[in-house]
Parts: structure tokens; C-alpha cells; sequence
């Protein structure tokens, strides 16, 4: 699942809290939800008109309402979407009525994974069928240009369907002599074919209704009407023409030269296929793949810290360096293996016929071969090592976008490992390479905390109101063996093994110094230091920073702790006691992705938020989206009736700015207003 992507969820419960709960759950796992809730027909009626919903999780429990009469509105309003049953227990009589009575899915309740895993799987589905309707429509409006330019076109073009002509342009007439389509009409394509290639010509028909991929042009005598013929290319490719499969055939008189074409399709630096070549190779491998075709991979591959190797040896024979890397990498592939340049500096290798041992011994090959050599440029010989990402390619990947992205997204693994490394996708060692990854980066942020390996970030959040003082966010950043990183690729492995108490303190004792420095250059701030739910449970916490305020000379109040909504919500109890005795002692709190609840509001009856930051899912496409825009100006009419601040993160144009000081938000942040900048 898509996590940036906003999935919006109708939960037909009779309670809040397990909606709730759902919710959180979610959230917690990076999945922004837009949720609404209802209980009688009006109010699904409602939600279906204004929210739109993904997914709809049916508690059969509800009492009000029939998964029957559910399915039946579902069905009625026309909007693809998945219909999933809530239950507690697994009974077979009972899940068999469910999907019966027109539920998509069974999720159980006590069991978050499977749950999870359902979810998962339903928008999964339901984006590849808006995704399959999007692309029908793209083909038929494609069919309707190409039919549209087949006319215009110089090419001599028809379509056969079993041997026989049922279109042809007019260049296929004049170039075969004849006056109107009538003529050709039922005509075997085989009688424009001389009498010494027609054997060929048949053969290859035979083998392209077979449904083989065309092999390329083929050349041969072609007859006109009058008996005369000449010498002609002719090209083939699969078409459909009113619905039905057929061939495209090009009949072109004059060939550009193959050499031509060959040196056309190279990258003039590196002497391998250019981006537009490689990516037909790479598609033409998916197909193979979707036929059945095994033991292929894709792989990505670059020269480590190649800014930095550039910079040392000038741009000038930086072109020159790249043709060595890549001819090193050519020098180590077979016939039936394919390279190319994808990226500046990115060489994309197809493998073919190979194992999984026997592509990690390519692998292994290719980097001894590149480590273990110099390259000589001009009067400087130096060394390189290279970093390997790439994945295996089956049916169940068949897709070129996905297939680049597991690429792209193994090789970043490989580079943030330090460089000269490799990593491989596999669905099958995934768990294994996963646990590997997890051992490295826990020995990384342990590390980090010893030799104060973390950077802090801030970004100004600007206020609409006139507020006095300065404000910014807080944001951590690690470095790392290839740069910084981010939060979101350490924190849930220090979460794992509670390291995040430990770094909550670091960054807020590193927040009090930048502060009192500020303090003493006469620009009092407040910073916003986001809290992890470990902290909750740390006892001695409250009095360190109590303790370190005062050694600073500091008031509490510059000092705002933020947690999520979601992770409120999970630790309701322990986090109501912390805010209560941090406010107690002069300190400020923020609730982080506010409004992404079912009832947000009902929250501040148990944790008194002094700030309210509204859920960036808000945010995406603000001026567009009228729903989002009477949300955003609820929250903020509410906040002002309970003397609350808020505030609108991920900011990303005026027209927003506008809009949210219309709506009548009290501060915003975001790139469009400022940068994050490294806090010195």
C-alpha cells in the first residue's frame, strides 16, 4: 500500500472507540486515513455523497442496519469500492452469509494483523481496478488518434485478421495500386507478397496468431495490383480493430540504415543503450515475464560518492571516467544480457537465464572487477567501488514502473550501507534481508547516541495573528555512512528496541542549548520538539527537563512537546498523566495530525492540547477541494470557542496561505514558506 496516499473509510460501527481504534491503528503504521462513521441509511447516504469512501467496514453487530441492504446501497450509488465485514470470531456458517449478502472481505477484529492485511489487500485491489479502468480508456482514446492519424500517415499501413485486410490507409492503397478499400476487402494480405517469400511471409504470420512477438522487419518482394513488385521492409505488431485481435502490417519501401538505427539507440558517452532503448528492453522483459519468461532481474548500479570523485577529478574527465565504469561493466556480460544508461551516472543491466546463486555471483564478480582495478585518466589513476541494487523479475512483478522502484529502492539499501554493497529484491529472502538491515541500523542509531551522530533541523512556522516571538518545528535527521537520513527510516527500529527515550532526550537537551542561545542574542523562540510514546513511560523525564529549563534560565512555555493524535489515542491513560504534570509546571502541548480522527474534538475532554496541527491530509490540493476547506475552517471555529491555537503543516502554495488565513488558522508551516535549515 501506498502510504502517502489517503484511503477514506466508512465504518458502519455502533461504537466510536473501535473505529477508533482502527484508526490509530493505522495511522500508527504510516497510513493516512480520512474516516466518517454512520449508523442508518441517511447517514451512509450522507458519507457516500461527501467522504467518497475506499473501503466501507461493516460491523454485523451494528443492529440498524443489513449487510444486505449495505451491499444493495453500495451498489446503487455506483462507486467502486470495497465492502469489508468486521467480525470477532471466525465461524464458517456466518463468513459464508457475509460474502453471500455481498462482502467483499472478512477482517477479524482481535487479530490487527490480518486486519491490516485485509485492508491492505482491498485498496491494493481497488486501485488496480480504477487503475485497469483508467488504462481502458486510455487505450480507446489511443485507438481513436491512431485510427485518426492512419490516414495522414506515408507509411503504407494495414490491418489483417486471419490473413485477410479489414483496414488500410490510403498510402497502402497508392503503394499497391489500388483505387478504394472495397477492392482490398476479404483480399489475403499473402496475395501482396511475391511468390519467392511467401513461404516466409506465411511462417511468420503462423507464428504471430500463435500470439509469438514480432521478431522484427523482414524483407521481401511486395506485388502490386498490376503484377509489378519491388522491394520492400515489412514490420508487424499486435493491434486490435473494432474489438478484435489482429496485425498491424507496415509495408515500407525505402530502409534507413540498420547502422543508423544501432547508433541512434547508444549513449554517445558510454557506448551502451540509451534511457529510451533500455526502458523498451526493460518493458519488453516484463512481457516476456507476464508470458511465463523465468530468471530474469534488472539491476542498478553506481559508482559510490561519484560527487565527490567528480569534484576531485574534474568535470571535464568525468565523461571520461563513466566510459571506463561502463565499460567494466559490459566487459562482464554475456550474448543474452542487455546494459544501459537510465541516469546520469546509473547503468541498468538486464540479466537473463540465471538463478538467484547465479546473479549474486554476477554480482559479486562486477564489484571485484570494478574494486580490484584502476582507472587511468590522463595523468590521475584512481580506484572505484560500486554500489548494487536490483530485483528479480517473475509474473507477480511484471510491471516496469514497480520493477524500477524495487530496483531503485534496493540499491538506495545497498548505498546507505556504506557503499561497495549489494542488495538484492526478493519476495522470498525479504524477511531475511529485512532482519539484516534492521541489526546494521540498530548498531547505526546506537552509535549515533554515543558520538552524537544526530543533526537538528528547523522549520519557521509563521503566524497569520501577530503572535509575538519567533516559532519553528523541530526536525531530526541522522547521519548516516551515505548522509543524513530521516526519521521515518531509523525511528521505527529505535521504537522497536526503545531507543526513543533516549533520543527524545538528546534532541531536547540539544533544543534547550539552541534556545538559551537565542535567548542571550535577544531572539526568544519557541521551538516545537515532537515526543515519541516511549517518553510517556520514562518517570525521571518530566524532572530532568524541568531541572534543565531552570539551568537555562528558559520558560517552559518555549518549550512546546508534540505527539500524534493516533498515538494519544493508543496511550490515552499514561498520556493524559504526562501532558497534565508537564502543563503543570509551566510547559506547553500540541496534538500533531489533528482532525484525522472520527470525532477529534471529543479527545480534548481527556488531553488539554494547547496547540491543534491539523492533519496534513487537509493540505494536499487545499484551493481544489471545497471538503477539506469548510473542514479546515470547523476546526479552527472550534479551537477558537476552546482558546486553542492552530496551526497548518505541509503548506505548499500562496493560494493555501490565502485560504487557511480566510478559514481563520492561527500559524502555518511549510517548504512554500521556508526550507528546513540546519539549526546552529
Amino acid at each position: 500500500m501506498k502510504t502517502d496516499q489517503v484511503i477514506k473509510i466508512l465504518f458502519i460501527e455502533k461504537s466510536v472507540e473501535d473505529a477508533e481504534q482502527i484508526i490509530s491503528l493505522l495511522r500508527n503504521s504510516g497510513i493516512a486515513v480520512r474516516p466518517a462513521r454512520a449508523t442508518s441509511t441517511e447517514q451512509i447516504t450522507a458519507a457516500l455523497d461527501e467522504l467518497g469512501p475506499d473501503i466501507v467496514l461493516f460491523d454485523p453487530s451494528v443492529g440498524t442496519l443489513e449487510l444486505r441492504e449495505v451491499a444493495r446501497m453500495l451498489d446503487a450509488h455506483g462507486r467502486d469500492l470495497s465492502l469489508i465485514a468486521l467480525v470477532s470470531q471466525v465461524d464458517n456458517a456466518a463468513i459464508t452469509e457475509l460474502f453471500v449478502n455481498g462482502a467483499r472481505s472478512v477482517a477479524l477484529r482481535p487479530q490487527p494483523k490480518q486486519l491490516m492485511a485485509v485492508i491492505q489487500r482491498e485498496f491494493d485491489a481497488l486501485n488496480a481496478r480504477r487503475q485497469l479502468r483508467r488504462l481502458e480508456a486510455a487505450l480507446r482514446e489511443s485507438e481513436r488518434r491512431c485510427d485518426a492519424l492512419l490516414d495522414s500517415s506515408t507509411d503504407a499501413i494495414a490491418y489483417v485478421h486471419e490473413g485477410m485486410h479489414v483496414r488500410a490507409n490510403q498510402a497502402y492503397l497508392d503503394t499497391f495500386g489500388y483505387t478504394e478499400f472495397d477492392d482490398l476487402l476479404g483480399l489475403p494480405v499473402l496475395d501482396m507478397i511475391g511468390a519467392n517469400d511467401a513461404d516466409e511471409f506465411k511462417n511468420t504470420l503462423k507464428g504471430l496468431s500463435k500470439g509469438e512477438k514480432p521478431s522484427g522487419a523482414i524483407e521481401l518482394q511486395a506485388r502490386r495490383a498490376d503484377a509489378s513488385t519491388f522491394k520492400a521492409s515489412v514490420e508487424f505488431a499486435h493491434a486490435t480493430f473494432e474489438g478484435e485481435s489482429c496485425l498491424q502490417v507496415v509495408f515500407r519501401r525505402q530502409m534507413v540504415d540498420a547502422n543508423v538505427i544501432e547508433q541512434l539507440q547508444r549513449d554517445p558517452v558510454t557506448g551502451l543503450f540509451n534511457r529510451a532503448r533500455m526502458l523498451e528492453c526493460i518493458d519488453e522483459a516484463v512481457a516476456a515475464a507476464t508470458q511465463g519468461t523465468k530468471g530474469q532481474s534488472l539491476l542498478l548500479i553506481e559508482p559510490d560518492n561519484w560527487q565527490t570523485i567528480v569534484a576531485g577529478v574534474g568535470l571535464a574527465k568525468a565523461d571520461e571516467l563513466l566510459a571506463a565504469f561502463a565499460a567494466r561493466v559490459e566487459s562482464q556480460l554475456t550474448a543474452q544480457d542487455t546494459a544501459g544508461l537510465l541516469a546520469e551516472h546509473t547503468v541498468g543491466v538486464l540479466l537473463h537465464t540465471r538463478n538467484d546463486e547465479g546473479i549474486k555471483q554476477w554480482i559479486a564478480g562486477l564489484q571485484q572487477a570494478i574494486a580490484g582495478g584502476i582507472f587511468d585518466l590522463g595523468s590521475r589513476s584512481l580506484t572505484i567501488t560500486s554500489s548494487i541494487g536490483g530485483s528479480m523479475l517473475g509474473e507477480r512483478n511484471a510491471n516496469t514502473e514497480l520493477l524500477l522502484n524495487q530496483a531503485s529502492q534496493a540499491l538506495r539499501n545497498a548505498q546507505s550501507q556504506g557503499g561497495n554493497r549489494s542488495d538484492l529484491h526478493d519476495p522470498a529472502a525479504r524477511e531475511k534481508a529485512d532482519e539484516e538491515r534492521e541489526r546494521y541500523w540498530l548498531g547505526v542509531i546506537n552509535q549515533a547516541l554515543l558520538q552524537n551522530e544526530f543533526v537538528l533541523y528547523h522549520q519557521q512556522t509563521i503566524s497569520l495573528q501577530d503572535a509575538e516571538g519567533e516559532f519553528s518545528e523541530i526536525l531530526l535527521r541522522l547521519n548516516g555512512p551515505q548522509g543524513e537520513v530521516l526519521p521515518g527510516f531509523f525511528m521505527p527500529i529505535a521504537e522497536k528496541h526503545n531507543l526513543t527515550p533516549a533520543i527524545d532526550r538528546w534532541v531536547l537537551n540539544q533544543a534547550i542549548e539552541h534556545l538559551r542561545g537565542r535567548d542571550r542574542m535577544g531572539s526568544p523562540t519557541t521551538f516545537f520538539v515532537k515526543l515519541t510514546s516511549g517518553s510517556l513511560e520514562d518517570k525521571e523525564l518530566l524532572p530532568w527537563l524541568d531541572e534543565r529549563l531552570k539551568q537555562a534560565a528558559l520558560k517552559h512555555g518555549q518549550l512546546v512537546l508534540e505527539m500524534t493524535e493516533s498515538k494519544v489515542v493508543t496511550a490515552l491513560r499514561p498520556a493524559q498523566e504526562f501532558i497534565q504534570a508537564w502543563q503543570k509546571i509551566g510547559g506547553q502541548f500540541a496534538l500533531e495530525q489533528f482532525g484525522s480522527g472520527l470525532n477529534s474534538f471529543q479527545l480534548l475532554n481527556h488531553i488539554n492540547a494547547d496547540y491543534l496541527k491539523i492533519d496534513r491530509s487537509y493540505m494536499a490540493d487545499l484551493p481544489q477541494q471545497q471538503e477539506s476547506q469548510k473542514k479546515v475552517a470547523d476546526i479552527c471555529r472550534q479551537a477558537r470557542e476552546l482558546k486553542k491555537h492552530t496551526i497548518a503543516e505541509w503548506v505548499e502554495d500562496a493560494a493555501s496561505t490565502s485560504l487557511l488565513f480566510a478559514c481563520g488558522v492561527d500559524f502555518v508551516q511549510g517548504n512554500f514558506l521556508q526550507e528546513p535549515q540546519r539549526l546552529g
